[in-house]
């Protein structure tokens, strides 16, 4: 105990051996393993709460102490009859589901030949306590010379890919929010990664990087809250500060590098912050960064494989303030930084790649931003907020907007444009048009064969002269008045339906690419959109996909400017409801714009893709539940989440407005709109929500079983309805039975009857349908001329 007390003191002091973060990375990654700390063990067992870990027979070798603490450990089975296991029992079904679409079985007990560990909580002092207390425990430095040699290079590789995380939390000193990775070789799964991290939603993490069709994947085998935090004894610390107030100060050059200077007053939560955590694209490089006016340290470095984990485009990184920051009291930090997020897609169209992380942020915080941008003359530059300044100085314009209310981003998007104004209900919509179409768009020259000439005493040649035929070149102007309407209508519909946008103007522009994105007054906008039908290439023309660019789109992204920017998600796990509102809102106002027929075509078409079956026999829609979000995009299932995160989410949508009615519905919508504007909804506060606007009387009043199997389980009924009609009016009896199939034996739902009659209004009853025949009795007082089952497609189900 004394030792480790000393040990504890020393490390502060051990710190300032390295001058710089850099520095101190340079140490973890240089560090190695400590061959004098090799050891022959027999079961040595440790546990990160849901995580077990036993190393039952092998060799443990130790990293060496970086600024006074180790930071890896070894774990070798290389020896006759030597073994490892790692046992994980997920706490639910969804995760014992996943678990077993990627491992073949529901919990997991795998042994491994060995582990490599990287760790900066209490790890060290766990496995140096125990090799202490073991009586099966020896010292090995021969087998620690051979296992450096083998295990080094991995051990550095691995380092350098989690360093922005080391460097953090050796900096910041706090083992109680320190990460633990395992690198662990399975004998029957091959490698994968274990994690826990505290400071993560969810603390517990195991999956693999694999690849499919030469692309790259991390599937997430399991994801889940460990024990402490499920019961409630630990929680999830918040940020570490807040931002607000952002100012930056852009210049595009020429060439099409950025360069920016962005500020902004941060506040700290805690006390005695040593780093802070910053994300941004990778295509961006800070040059410096500065707080209250003083130089500070910053350290930025690329990290492919805990980008792979994380699941982020972007690089995180430190700044290092110069001085200490008290909580609660506003410091100004600034940051410089310069990169490449532009590219040239042909004909003067440009692609804007990092549209949310062209600027230093972390976690989406609602702040006002002040923007200003100094561009070529030439161009055209659009961006978040209202325009308070817009003028020229010789080759150069410099255009200024505000936000006048917080938003989570800022993005901008430029061109050659063509532009569209139009005012509405006192909020003004801006659509811009690129004056041609990028290169990928342009259609290519047709080859025709002509005849070649010939005289009957000669004979007839049997090639053509080739001729090329200038194709007709699809204009991007052509559309943007009617494209402009329709934006503005879009706009209108959703503004009496669900309150206030989070800004009065809305600017699109466009975006190569098929497909689009809203950020807060700015959507970017795919330039198939743009384009006629006739125009478009063959693979956007027919069936869904001209609906799609036609008219789902835009409002689809119209839509975000309510749900993803004003009410917001609360994880990653609940992205879903942000997806499925905003596109079942651009399916109400289809239905409202071309009648009930479109959504339920659309509807329709959305169920053949959740039914498509693969080489297997499984459903797309079985790739897992819609809460999973961007665990759905795995190497078994690459383009799942977008089916099941955006069409199943608008079949429960769907069920849920037929479950309430159309008009209670509605002003569902617009009471989370109300009640959650600049907060985060999560699935069980839209349950809250839900269940208020059900009819009085619902069997399922809280809507948990709805919840339990739409949206925490997968599984599509098919629905076997039988009835029969006894008696003479007015005494008449209608007899049914109904039962589901193809699903799970604890699948449950409830399906409505309609029964039609010559005279007067339709009885619908609701019956609760199970896998065993439900039968239900309706005293009739006139013969029915037609029942229908889940009329307006009031259920998800498989056609009959």
């Amino acid at each position: 105990m004394i030792h480790r007390l000393i040990a504890v003191a020393l490390f502060p002091l051990a710190l300032l051996a390295a001058d710089s973060a850099a520095e101190l990375a340079r140490m973890a990654r240089e560090a190695g393993l400590d061959p004098a700390e090799c050891y022959r063990i027999r079961d040595l067992n440790f546990s990160k709460e849901d995580v077990r870990l036993y190393l039952t027979d092998g060799y443990l070798i130790l990293g060496k102490p970086v600024a006074g603490r180790r930071i890896s450990a070894v774990f070798s089975a290389d020896v006759e009859g030597g073994d490892g296991e790692i046992l994980v029992l997920p706490p639910n079904r969804s995760e014992r589901l996943s678990l077993a679409n990627f491992t073949g079985s529901p919990n997991l007990s795998e042994h491994f030949s060995g582990a490599l560990l990287i760790f900066t909580d209490d790890t060290a002092a766990v496995l140096e306590a125990a090799l202490q207390a073991g009586e099966g425990a020896r010292k090995s430095p021969e087998m620690g010379a051979l296992l450096q040699s083998q295990w080094e290079p991995v051990l550095r590789n691995l380092v350098a890919s989690f360093e922005v995380r080391v460097v953090l939390d050796l900096l910041s000193q706090r083992p109680e929010r320190g990460y633990f990775y395992a690198a662990i070789s399975g004998r029957q799964l091959g490698n994968f990664d274990a994690i826990f991290d505290p400071c993560s939603r969810e603390q517990v993490a195991l999956g693999q990087v694999a690849y499919r069709d030469t692309r790259a994947f991390f599937d997430n085998w399991i994801v889940f809250p460990a024990r402490s935090y499920r019961t409630g004894r630990k929680t999830v610390p918040g940020p570490d500060f807040e931002l607000a107030g952002v100012r930056i100060e852009a210049t595009l050059e020429p060439d099409l590098t950025l360069k920016a200077r962005t500020g902004a007053a941060l506040t700290p939560r805690v006390a005695g912050l040593k780093a802070l955590l910053f994300e941004m694209a990778r295509q961006m490089r800070i040059d410096e960064v500065s707080i209250d006016g003083e130089p500070a340290e910053f350290f930025q470095r690329d990290s492919l494989r805990a980008n792979m984990i994380r699941g982020g485009d972007n690089d995180l990184f430190l700044v290092i303030p110069p001085h200490d920051l008290p909580a609660g009291r506003p410091a100004r930090i600034e940051f410089s930084h310069q990169g490449k997020v532009i590219a040239q897609a042909g004909n003067q169209v440009y692609y804007v790649g990092a549209r949310g992380t062209w600027y230093p942020q972390r976690g989406l915080q609602f702040a006002t931003y002040d923007l200003t941008f100094r561009y070529p003359r030439d161009l055209n530059l659009v961006s978040t907020g209202d325009v308070v300044e817009d003028r020229t100085e010789g080759e150069w314009r410099i255009t200024r907007r505000r936000t006048a209310s917080p938003i989570r981003m800022a993005g901008f998007n430029l061109g050659h444009y063509e532009q569209e104004a139009l005012e509405r209900d006192g909020f003004r919509v801006e659509v811009y048009a690129n004056r041609r179409v990028e290169a990928a768009l342009q259609p290519r020259p047709t080859i025709l064969d002509l005849p070649q000439p010939w005289h009957r005493a000669q004979r007839r040649p049997t090639e053509g002269i080739p001729m090329a035929v200038e194709p007709v070149i699809p204009n991007p102007v052509t559309r943007l008045r009617r494209l402009a309407e329709d934006m503005a209508a879009a706009f209108e519909f959703m503004g009496r339906n669900f309150g206030t946008p989070p800004l009065k103007t809305l600017t699109v522009a466009p975006i190569p690419g098929a497909f689009g994105q809203g950020f807060p007054g700015l959507i970017y906008l795919s330039t198939v959109s743009y384009l006629e039908p006739r125009e478009r290439p063959a693979d956007a023309r027919g069936g869904l996909q001209q609906v799609f660019f036609s008219d789902i789109l835009q409002a689809h992204e119209i839509a975000h400017q309510w749900w993803g920017n004003t009410v917001t998600s609360t994880f990653y796990q609940d992205d879903w409801l942000m997806e499925a509102l905003a596109n079942y809102s651009a399916l109400l106002f289809l239905e409202k714009k071309n009648g009930p027929r479109a959504l339920e075509d659309i509807l329709s078409l959305y169920r053949e893709r959740l039914l498509k079956k693969n080489a297997e026999g499984k459903t797309l829609e079985s790739a897992g539940p819609v809460i999973w979000g961007a665990r759905l995009h795995s190497s078994l299932t690459p383009d799942a989440w977008r089916s099941i995160m955006y069409e199943k989410g608008s079949w429960i949508l769907h069920m849920l407005r037929r479950r309430t009615g159309d008009a209670q519905f509605l002003k569902m919508l617009g009471e989370i709109c109300r009640r959650y504007r600049h907060q985060p909804l999560g699935a069980e506060q839209f349950r809250e929500i839900a269940r208020q606007f059900l009819p009085p009387g619902s069997r399922d009043p809280q809507l948990e079983e709805f919840f339990d199997y739409w949206i925490y389980g997968t599984g599509v009924p098919a629905i076997k309805f039988e009835h029969s009609v006894r008696g003479k009016a007015p005494a008449l009896r209608l007899n049914g039975t109904i039962s589901l199939r193809e699903v799970d034996e604890h699948f449950g739902a409830e399906v409505p009857i309609e029964i039609q009659f010559r005279r007067g209004k339709p009885i619908v009853h609701w019956v609760h349908a199970t896998t065993e025949p439900s039968s239900f009795t309706l005293n009739l007082k006139q013969p029915p001329t037609r029942v229908v089952l889940a009329p307006g497609d009031a259920i998800l189900s498989q056609k009959p």
